[in-house]
C-alpha cells in the first residue's frame, strides 16, 4: 500500500457487488490524500464528484417524503426543496403533455421554440460563479492582512512625504511589513486546496445533437436548442440531452446512470413511476445518461441548470459555507488580538491629541505618531502565527502519513483531535473483511461445513448422509448460482481457501462454501443466466433466474418431484439474502433429505430460533431459496424490461426455503484495544451496520463498544417521546441501547435527544439514508467522525465532520471522505492523537510568541508615549523578532510529540475550549511577558545609566535632555540599548522555548533529546538560526545606520541566561504543582 498506483482509467461498481481488492485509483481527484503543493491540482472527474452530491440530494429527498410539507418548507437546501416538489415522475403520460402543451406526432412549434427558449434559456450548464476576486482578497485580507498591509502604507507615508527628513528606518520598517503582507498571502495560498474545479469538465459529459420531432417532422437539432415540451428520439448508444419522462419505452431499453450515482449496473426504463423519489424512478431519463441499449421516446421536462445534473453539478461547485474547527479558533484569535491592539492605538492617539500634541508639541510629530501606531499594530500581531500555523498543519500531516493516515486538507487535521463521537462501520472496519461459513441449517438440522464434509467421505449413518447427499447439495447450488463473486482462472489450482476471489466478502465466503461441495463452474455451465437484480441496501437481497441448458444438474438442485415437474422452458428462480426480508415470502422449506415441506409456523418459529441463534453468536446468517417459474406463469421473453418486472413481483411470494448459511466474520485483533483507548480519550464509539440486531450486539460486545452485560442494553422503549419526570433520574442510567434502523424513523426531536445522551450505542439495520440523519443528530452537540467504504456512504462520510474512508473502499467514498486509512481502522488512534497535539502545539505557539512577540514589545511604545521615555526597542527590531527570531523557534514547536497524558483527556469542546484562552494569555503576558519585559527594560536602561545617561533624566523627559548629553552620543548609545533589548528577549525566548514544550509535564520527563518518544531535536537549529539572524541584523556594519542597530557587549549575551533559568524553574514548579494538585488554584490558572 505504500506505492498509490494511479491508474488513468476508472471503473465504477456498486459497493455491494463484487469488487477485487485493489489499491487506491484517484487519476482524477481534486482533493488529493497527501500534502502537495497548490500547482498539482488537478481537475476534478466529475463521475466522482458528482455521484456523492446525487446521493446526499437522494436521502434527503427521501427523509423529505416523511416529514410534513411545514418542515419541508423550512429546507435550507434549495434542490432537495425543489426536486422534492417535482410531479413529473408521478402524472400520467398525457397529465405531462398537457401541462406542457406538447404533442407526440407533431412536436413543439418554431414559434413556440422561440418563446420557451426565451423562457427557460439554452439548454447549457451555467459557469459557475467566479469567485477569483474573493478567494485571492481573502488570502491577502484575513487574518492579519489588512492591518500589516494599512502599517506598511502608513509607514511609507510616515517616510516620505511626511518625514523631513525622510528616515531610512521607516523605509526599511516599511518594506519588511510588506514583504510580511505577501509572505503571510502566500501561506494562506498554500493552505487553501479544498476548492473542486468541476463545471470546466461538465460539458463535455453533455451530447451535442439528438433528433427531436418539431412540426411534425424528425430532425438532427444541438441538444443546446432543445426546451420543455420537446419530443426526443432515444437509442442505443444516445446520451440524454435533457431530463425527460418517458413516453414510449422498448422492452429492452436500459440506462446506464453511472455518472450521478456511481453505480454501473444500467436500469431499465419504464413507462410508469417505479418510485415517489424523483431521482430514483426509472420513468424519467436524466441529463447525462447513457442509453446502453433499446430505445424510448421521451417528452424534455428540464433543461440547462434544471435539470438534475444541472442542480447537482452546481452543488459541487458552491463553497463549503461551514468554518472548521480551527479557522474558528484562528478567528476568535484574530479578533481577540485585534481589539486589543484598536484600543492601545486609541490610548496612543488620546493622550497625544488630548496632552503631548499641546504640552510636547516637539516630542511625537505626525510622522512619528504614525510610526508609535503602527509599532503598537506590530507589537500586538504576532505576524509568524500565520507561517507557524500552516508549517504545523503540514508537519503533522506529514506526520500522519507516515502512520498510513493520509489527511486531503490541512484543515482536517486539528478538526480530528475534537472528535467525540465515532460511528464506526461493522464489516472491513472493525472486522477483518474475511468471511467464512461455518454452519448450515436445513429443515431442523443445523451441521458444520468441516462436518459435512467429512461425513460426506466416511457417513453410512441413513440421517447425516442424507442431509449431506440431498439436501447440502440443494443448498450448494443455490449458493453457487445467486453469487456474483468468480474465482480468479490463475488460482483455480490452488486450494479452495487459498483462490483468490473477486467479488465483496459475502459472496467470496459463500462462493467457497460451494466449491468445497463440488465444482462451481460445472454448475454454471449447466444454467444459463437470463436476469440479475444485484443486492443493495435497501432490498437486503439478490435474485438470479436461469433457465436449463444441460439437464445432469437437476437432480443436485431440485428434489425429486420437482425434477419431474421442471420442463425445458421453465425458469429457476434463486434468492439469497436477509432471513427477516425473506422469510415471509416462503410457503415451503427444503428438510434434511431433500424433499420439499409446507412453510408452517412452527418451523418458521424453529428458523427463527435458529437465526436468532447465529446472530447472538455474531454471525452473519443469509437465506438461500429459489422458485421454480412455469413458463406459462411468464408473459414475456427475458431480456425485457416487462420480464423483469414480472420476476420481482414472482420473487414476493411462494419461494422454498432451501437453507441458512452462518457466516463469521472474525474481529480484528487489534480492535478491542482501539475501542478500549479512544474510550480512555473520551471519544463515545458507536456501531453503525446494516447487520441484525443480535448480530451487531454480539460483535459490538466482543469489540468493547457495549460494556456491559446483554441484560443492561436499552431499546427503542427506554425512549421516553416527551420529557417525564422519571427522565432525570434515569439520565444517570443512559449507557447502552440498541437501536435498529426502521425503528429511528419513529423517534421524535426529543426522544432523538435522549438517543444521543447514551454512551454505548449500537445502530443496527440501517441504511445509507440513515447513517446520514444519524451524523446530522450527533454533530448538534458535537464532532463527528463516520466511516465508509461504499458509494451509499459518501452523504454521510462529506456530511460528518470529519469523512473517514478505508483505503479499500469506493473512489466516490474516498472523494468524500477526508481522511483515508490506508491500513486498518486502529491507524485512527494515531489520527486522533496527532489531531489533538495539533491543537496542544498551537497553543504553545501562541503562548511562545505572545510574551517577546507580542506584550514585550508593546511596553517600550506606550512607555514611549505615555512616559516620555525613548522608545528602547526599534519598530524594525520588532518585526525581526517576530518573523524570524520567534519564527523559527515557534515552527519547531510543530514537531513535539505527543505529551503522555494526550489520549487520557476528553476531547476538547468547540464550544468551550478555546485555542486562545484567559488562562493562555494570563500566563503569556502575566507572567512571561512580565518577566521578559522587566528584565528586558533593566538590561537595556541599565545600559544606559553606565554609560552615563541615567535613568532618572529620561524619566518623563519627553525628548528633553541636559545639555550635558550629547544628541549624537546619546543616539548611539540608544541603538545599542535598543539592540540589548532585542538579544535580551532573543535568549530569554530560548528557555520559554522550552518551558512551553509542554502544558503539564517536567522537562525531565520530557525531555528534549536522549529519549525518542518525547525529542525534539529541531530545538537546537531553531536556537541556531536565531543567533544568527541576530548577528545578521546587528553586526553587519552596512545595515547598522540604516536600521539603527549596533553590536552587543558581550555580557549581555550572558546575562538573559539567568533571566531564562529563571522562566524554566519558575515553569517547572508550576507544572509539578498542576500534576501534585490537579483540583488546586494552580491547576485550574493552568493553560
Amino acid at each position: 500500500m505504500d506505492d498509490l498506483e494511479l491508474k488513468p482509467g476508472l471503473r465504477w461498481e456498486d459497493e455491494e457487488v463484487g469488487r477485487p481488492s485493489r489499491g487506491l485509483r484517484r487519476a482524477h481527484s481534486s482533493g488529493s490524500m497527501s500534502i502537495r503543493s497548490v500547482h498539482s491540482r488537478r481537475e476534478v472527474d466529475p463521475s466522482i464528484i458528482l455521484p456523492i452530491q446525487y446521493r446526499t440530494v437522494s436521502y434527503q429527498i427521501e427523509e423529505s417524503k416523511q416529514q410534513e410539507v411545514a418542515t419541508l418548507s423550512k429546507e435550507k437546501d434549495t434542490a432537495t426543496k425543489e426536486l422534492s416538489s417535482l410531479e413529473w415522475h408521478t402524472i400520467s403520460t398525457d397529465e405531462a403533455i398537457r401541462r406542457l402543451g406538447a404533442s407526440v406526432t407533431e412536436g413543439l412549434s418554431n414559434e413556440e421554440v422561440v418563446r420557451r427558449l426565451k423562457e427557460y434559456g439554452r439548454n447549457v450548464p451555467s459557469p459557475p460563479k467566479s469567485h477569483t476576486f474573493q478567494k485571492y482578497f481573502g488570502y491577502f485580507f484575513k487574518g492579519f492582512g489588512p492591518v500589516l498591509l494599512v502599517g506598511a502604507v502608513l509607514v511609507f507615508v510616515a517616510w516620505k512625504p511626511l518625514g523631513q527628513p525622510p528616515a531610512l528606518a521607516n523605509l526599511a520598517l516599511g518594506i519588511v511589513l510588506t514583504a510580511v503582507f505577501f509572505i503571510q498571502a502566500a501561506f494562506n495560498m498554500f493552505q487553501d486546496w479544498s476548492s473542486s474545479r468541476v463545471m470546466s469538465s461538465i460539458k463535455n459529459m453533455l451530447p451535442e445533437d439528438s433528433i427531436v420531432v418539431r412540426n411534425g417532422v424528425q430532425i438532427s437539432l444541438s441538444a443546446q436548442e432543445l426546451v420543455p415540451g420537446d419530443i426526443v428520439i432515444i437509442k442505443a448508444g444516445n446520451k440524454l440531452p435533457a431530463d425527460m419522462r418517458f413516453l414510449h419505452v422498448s422492452s429492452d431499453a436500459k440506462f446506464d446512470r453511472s455518472i450521478l450515482t456511481g453505480e454501473s449496473l444500467p436500469l431499465s426504463a419504464t413507462v410508469n413511476s417505479t418510485d415517489d423519489n424523483y431521482l430514483e424512478t426509472r420513468c424519467i431519463g436524466l441529463q447525462g445518461t447513457h442509453c446502453v441499449s433499446g430505445s424510448c421516446t421521451g417528452l424534455v421536462v428540464a433543461t440547462g441548470d434544471r435539470t438534475v445534473f444541472g442542480r447537482i453539478a452546481a452543488l459541487t461547485n458552491e463553497p463549503k459555507a461551514k468554518m472548521t474547527t480551527l479557522e474558528r479558533e484562528v478567528l476568535y484569535f484574530v479578533i481577540i488580538i485585534c481589539s486589543i491592539m484598536l484600543t492601545m492605538i486609541m490610548v496612543v492617539l488620546i493622550v497625544w491629541g488630548a496632552w503631548l500634541r499641546t504640552a510636547h508639541p516637539g516630542w511625537i510629530n505626525i510622522p512619528t505618531l504614525i510610526v508609535d501606531c503602527v509599532s503598537v499594530a506590530i507589537a500586538f500581531i504576532p505576524e509568524g502565527l500565520p507561517i507557524a500555523l500552516t508549517a504545523g498543519l503540514t508537519i503533522t500531516a506529514n506526520l500522519m502519513r507516515k502512520h498510513k493516515v493520509l489527511c486531503k486538507s490541512l484543515k482536517t487535521v486539528e478538526t480530528l483531535g475534537s472528535v467525540s463521537v465515532i460511528c464506526s462501520d461493522k464489516t472491513g472496519t472493525l472486522t477483518e473483511n474475511r468471511m467464512t461459513v461455518t454452519e448450515c441449517t436445513i429443515g431442523t438440522h443445523t451441521i458444520t461445513v468441516d462436518g459435512a464434509e467429512d461425513e460426506l467421505e466416511v457417513s453410512t449413518a441413513p440421517a447425516v448422509a442424507g442431509i449431506v447427499t440431498t439436501s447440502v447439495d440443494q443448498v450448494r447450488v443455490i449458493a453457487g448460482l445467486c453469487n456474483v463473486a468468480e474465482f480468479d482462472a490463475a488460482t483455480m489450482d490452488m486450494p479452495v481457501e487459498e483462490r483468490r476471489v473477486f467479488g465483496d466478502a459475502t459472496d467470496q465466503a459463500v462462493l467457497r462454501f460451494s466449491e468445497r461441495f463440488g465444482s462451481v463452474h460445472h454448475l454454471r455451465q449447466c444454467w444459463q443466466k437470463t436476469y440479475e437484480l444485484a443486492f443493495n441496501s435497501k432490498n437486503k437481497f439478490m435474485i438470479r433466474t436461469f433457465s436449463l441448458f444441460r439437464r445432469d444438474c437437476l437432480r443436485v438442485t431440485l428434489s425429486e418431484h420437482e425434477v419431474d415437474d421442471f420442463g425445458t422452458d421453465d425458469t429457476l428462480l434463486t434468492i439469497k439474502g436477509a432471513p427477516d426480508v425473506l422469510i415471509t415470502r416462503c410457503s415451503s422449506f427444503v428438510n434434511n433429505v431433500g424433499d420439499v415441506h409446507p412453510f408452517d409456523e412452527d418451523m418458521r418459529t424453529a428458523f427463527e430460533t435458529v437465526k436468532n441463534m447465529y446472530s447472538s453468536q455474531g454471525k452473519r446468517c443469509i437465506l438461500l431459496a429459489r422458485k421454480v417459474i412455469h413458463q406459462n406463469d411468464l408473459q414475456h421473453q427475458s431480456g425485457t424490461s416487462y420480464f423483469e418486472d414480472e420476476i420481482t413481483e414472482q420473487a414476493k411470494s411462494d419461494l422454498t426455503l432451501v437453507g441458512l448459511l452462518a457466516i463469521v466474520d472474525p474481529l480484528r485483533p487489534e480492535i478491542h484495544e482501539v475501542v478500549s483507548t479512544l474510550r480512555g480519550a473520551g471519544i463515545r464509539v458507536f456501531m453503525v451496520t446494516g447487520d441484525f440486531a443480535l448480530t451487531a450486539l454480539a460483535i459490538a460486545r466482543d469489540a468493547g463498544i457495549i460494556s456491559g452485560p446483554e441484560s443492561s442494553v436499552h431499546n427503542v422503549s427506554a425512549l421516553s417521546s416527551e420529557v417525564t419526570s422519571s427522565d432525570a433520574e434515569s439520565h444517570q442510567l443512559r449507557s447502552s441501547i440498541l437501536i435498529s434502523g426502521p425503528e429511528l424513523l419513529s423517534l421524535n426531536e426529543y426522544q432523538w435527544k435522549v438517543l444521543t445522551e447514551y454512551d454505548e450505542i449500537v445502530f443496527a439495520r440501517t441504511t445509507p439514508e440513515q447513517k446520514l440523519r444519524i451524523v446530522r443528530e450527533f454533530q448538534a452537540d458535537g464532532v463527528v467522525a463516520m466511516t465508509g467504504d461504499g458509494v451509499n456512504d459518501a452523504p454521510s462520510l462529506k456530511a460528518a465532520d470529519v469523512g473517514i474512508a478505508l483505503g479499500s473502499g469506493s473512489d466516490i467514498a474516498i472523494e468524500a471522505a477526508d481522511m483515508v486509512l490506508l491500513e486498518s481502522f486502529s491507524s485512527v488512534v494515531e489520527a486522533v492523537q496527532y489531531g489533538r497535539v495539533v491543537f496542544d502545539n498551537l497553543k504553545k505557539v501562541i503562548c511562545y510568541l505572545l510574551p517577546a512577540g507580542s506584550f514585550a514589545e508593546f511596553w517600550p511604545v506606550m512607555t514611549n508615549v505615555i512616559f516620555g521615555l525613548p522608545q528602547i526597542l526599534s519598530s524594525f527590531l520588532m518585526i525581526i523578532i517576530c518573523c524570524f527570531t520567534d519564527c523559527a523557534a515557534a515552527t519547531v514547536l510543530s514537531y513535539e510529540k505527543p505529551e503522555a497524558d494526550v489520549l487520557l483527556r476528553r476531547p476538547r469542546n468547540v464550544k468551550k475550549d478555546r485555542l486562545v484562552n484567559w488562562q493562555l494569555v494570563t500566563h503569556a503576558y502575566g507572567v512571561l511577558g512580565m518577566i521578559e519585559t522587566i528584565a528586558s527594560f533593566a538590561m537595556a536602561y541599565w545600559y544606559l545609566e553606565r554609560n552615563g545617561i541615567p535613568f532618572r533624566v529620561l524619566w518623563f523627559s519627553f525628548g528633553d535632555l541636559p545639555d550635558r548629553i550629547d544628541p549624537d552620543y546619546y543616539a548611539t548609545k540608544l541603538n545599542e540599548a535598543s539592540s540589548i533589548y532585542f538579544v535580551n528577549l532573543v535568549v530569554m525566548q530560548w528557555f520559554n522555548l522550552l518551558a512551553v514544550r509542554t502544558r503539564r509535564w517536567s522537562i525531565f520527563q520530557h525531555p528534549p533529546a536522549f529519549n525518542s518518544k518525547t525529542q525534539n531535536l529541531y530545538i537546537l537549529p531553531a536556537i541556531v538560526f536565531a543567533v544568527s539572524m541576530a548577528i545578521l541584523w546587528l553586526y553587519i556594519p552596512q545595515l547598522q545606520p540604516a536600521l539603527g542597530t549596533s553590536p552587543v557587549p558581550v555580557e549581555h549575551w550572558f546575562l538573559p541566561f539567568a533571566f531564562g533559568l529563571f522562566i524554566l524553574i519558575f515553569d517547572e514548579g508550576r507544572k509539578f504543582l498542576v500534576r501534585r494538585y490537579p483540583n488546586g488554584v494552580i491547576a485550574k490558572l493552568a493553560w
